[in-house]
């Protein structure tokens, strides 16, 4: 399996090298390295699981053609 590393973008593959999806140790520590300096975060869910679990949905409408209040 190809892949590009999620640090430096370099070629990986799955046979050739042992730290896939990083293309080396390097790499795959500088990726540890953010998840414990909490660079990476993992959100928290969009919806309220215990909700979900009742059976109530909820939609969100987007109005794409509505210019954003923020823009200037």
């Amino acid at each position: 399996m190809k892949h590009r590393c999620p640090i430096c973008k370099a070629e990986t593959d799955s046979v050739l090298h042992k730290d896939f999806p990083f293309c080396s140790e390097r790499c795959r520590m500088q990726d540890l390295g953010n998840w414990a300096s909490e660079k990476y975060v993992v959100s928290d869910p969009i919806f309220d699981e215990e909700e979900a679990m009742e059976g109530e949905r909820k939609t969100i409408l987007l109005d794409l053609d509505k210019p954003d209040d923020n823009e200037s």
